[in-house]
């Protein structure tokens, strides 16, 4: 109805999930990895949960896009089903034939014994066979059990049959139970969808109406865009309900840009609840005026007070009593000298706020090469862009950075980088310098945190702050929780939700090339690289890291490339031979070990 009024060719926030519409944020780029990561492992369960809302359908119809092709998927949406149902449709869904003797319905094992046939006939045939159970929080105990019972059936590599439960936070709950903890014991990932941050929540609104074929500033200006984000506490779904209201109010109305007030009343008519109005500071007078009782106390309190002060000031000035009886009456005992007025007392410590991060420690060692001076004296901050990088490393910082004290050009970023691989990267091209000495760069403009620690190796960001231009930072260690920025001389340890805040992608780093390489490795399965590398991945193999059953270079290289989440398309990119250095052990400086 209000399309042709914004210029747009579609209604941009259907709830229903079109891939058309598909918005990958951090954490849901995250889930996915998760997911494939499952998929590729040894077999067990994979966790995936959120709140309604959140995406969960969205992530499993992307996963169900990238599995790779030698998978087949059983697929369940309705698991409110008895243990017998359940293996009913599961039996369905992978086309398998039950065969039943005898009166009344098929029994279990009728249906256990061609489902164990066939994961047995397709782990022989290089297939993997997973189930997707969504809305898995409706599972009883006694059906998740008879599920657990089916992940038995594997070989001395892996488990035949990989299941994904995909359901609301309480399904975190019901598997916390004790007398499931051995199912718990077999979960090999798990992680939890949480609701969009408010800059992602301004991004997923811009990509939907950019997708809708919208162009131009948004018609929803910044005070309602974060009135969006604060009603729908970042859940896509309650977004998407908010804003095609929103919308529909201003094509009634005819106006064209959509503020807070508009989105208020929206909210009313979608959630059916009073919204939350913004909190704003009362004046003193009004509240005072909105609850009368409360000046007839401070009235009565005030009068109790003053009263007090008046016989204090007649208790001072009474006469002093004698000092015997035969002093003359006439005499009276001198006023005392005034007392010297107390010292002020000292202001109380403050108290540790527990919202701010607790400071850290200077850490002793080096960012340089082998055998630098393991002294941290403290350094100068830098504008961000110095021709000499540091040689010590500097207090960490807490906080995110300001941007002049970032880095401003990507030469001073790869400068900064240099010293960590023992090597000065000056000049203008400094991947020159660095393949001259076996060192490749390698960039991408899709890495997510999950990528990070995969790769687990220092790089380059390019960081968006706040009414400011790109900026350069390296990033030198991460945590479960943390990750540590550094940049001309300084280095800040930030929360890992802030970085999703101020990064969308952008990395740059280093790998080793095999000794005896020339030029650039782009595909390297040939060759001085592809002899190397069937070197490593033999080794590989024999260490139980790779699939026994691959007999061939290629095989060994799919497998691989699979455990590791790379697409296994048989070319051995640099994402390849990164991961492999990481397996092999290659010297590399590492975010894991800074």
């Amino acid at each position: 109805m209000y399309a042709g009024y914004f210029g747009l060719q579609q209604t941009p926030f259907s709830i229903a999930p079109d891939p058309h519409y598909l918005f990958m944020s951090e954490r849901h780029r995250e889930a996915l990895a998760h997911l494939l990561y499952g998929v590729q492992g040894g077999g067990g369960f994979v966790l995936l949960t959120g709140e309604i809302g959140a995406g969960k359908t969205t992530v499993c119809r992307c996963f169900l896009e990238q599995i790779p092709a030698n998978c087949r998927v059983a697929y369940i949406f309705n698991p409110k089903l008895t243990v017998s149902d359940l293996l009913k449709s599961i039996c369905h869904e992978f086309e398998l034939e039950v065969k039943h003797e005898g009166i009344g319905p098929a029994t279990i094992k009728d249906h256990l014994d061609p489902l164990n046939d066939y994961l047995l006939r397709s782990h022989a045939a290089g297939q993997r066979n997973v189930l997707i159970i969504d809305e898995a929080q409706n599972l009883t105990p006694h059906v998740l059990e008879q599920l657990r019972l089916l992940t038995n059936l594997e070989t001395s590599e892996r488990k035949l049959l990989q299941i994904v439960l995909i359901g609301q936070p309480e399904l975190r709950t019901v598997l916390a139970r004790p007398e499931l903890e051995q199912l718990a014991q077999r979960v090999i990932a798990r992680f939890h969808l949480g609701a969009l941050s408010e800059t992602e929540t301004r991004q997923y609104v811009r990509h939907r109406m950019e997708v809708a074929g919208h162009s131009g500033p948004l018609p929803f200006n910044d005070e309602a865009l974060a009135r969006i984000h604060a009603l729908t506490r970042g859940v896509p779904r309650r977004i998407n309900l908010l804003c095609d209201r929103a919308l529909l109010g201003a094509y009634a109305t005819e106006i064209w840009q959509i503020g807070a007030a508009v989105v208020d009343k929206a909210a009313l008519e979608v959630f059916d609840t009073p919204t939350p109005a913004p909190q704003t500071p009362t004046p003193p007078g009004k509240a005072l005026a909105r609850h009368p009782w409360l000046t007839l106390a401070l009235g009565a309190l005030g009068g109790a007070v003053l009263a007090a002060g008046v016989a204090l000031i007649l208790w001072q000035q009474r006469p002093a009593p004698q000092t015997s009886a035969s002093a003359s009456p006439a005499t009276t005992a001198a006023p005392a000298a005034p007392a010297a007025p107390a010292a002020p007392a000292a202001p109380p410590a403050p108290e540790p706020n527990p919202a701010l991060p607790a400071p850290v420690a200077p850490e002793p060692g080096t960012v340089g090469a082998p055998g630098a001076s393991t002294a941290t004296p403290s350094l100068p901050a830098s504008s961000g862009d110095t021709d000499t990088p540091p040689a010590t490393r500097p207090a960490l910082l807490t906080g995110l950075p300001a941007a002049g004290d970032l880095l401003r050009s990507d030469a001073a970023a790869w400068r900064d980088l240099g010293p960590l691989w023992g090597l000065p990267l000056t000049g203008r091209d400094a991947c020159a310098v660095a393949l001259q000495n076996r060192l490749q760069c390698y960039s991408t403009q899709r890495m997510t945190l999950h990528g990070l620690r995969q790769l687990d190796r220092p790089g380059i960001l390019s960081l968006h702050l706040p009414g400011q231009g790109p900026r350069r930072a390296l990033v030198t260690a991460i945590t479960t929780e943390t990750v540590t920025l550094q940049a001309g001389g300084q280095r800040w340890q930030i929360p890992l939700t802030a970085l999703a805040d101020i990064w969308r992608g952008d990395y740059a780093t280093l790998w080793r090339q095999p000794e005896g390489v020339r030029g650039r490795v782009t595909q390297g399965a040939r060759g001085v690289a592809g002899a190397w590398l069937a070197q490593r991945l033999t080794e590989l193999q024999g260490k139980g890291l790779i699939d026994a059953d691959a007999s061939t270079f290629s095989a060994r290289l799919a497998a691989f490339q699979r455990a590791q989440g790379i697409d296994a398309d048989g070319a051995a990119g640099p994402m390849t031979f990164m991961q492999v250095n990481l397996a092999a052990g290659v010297e590399e400086p590492r975010l894991s070990k800074p």
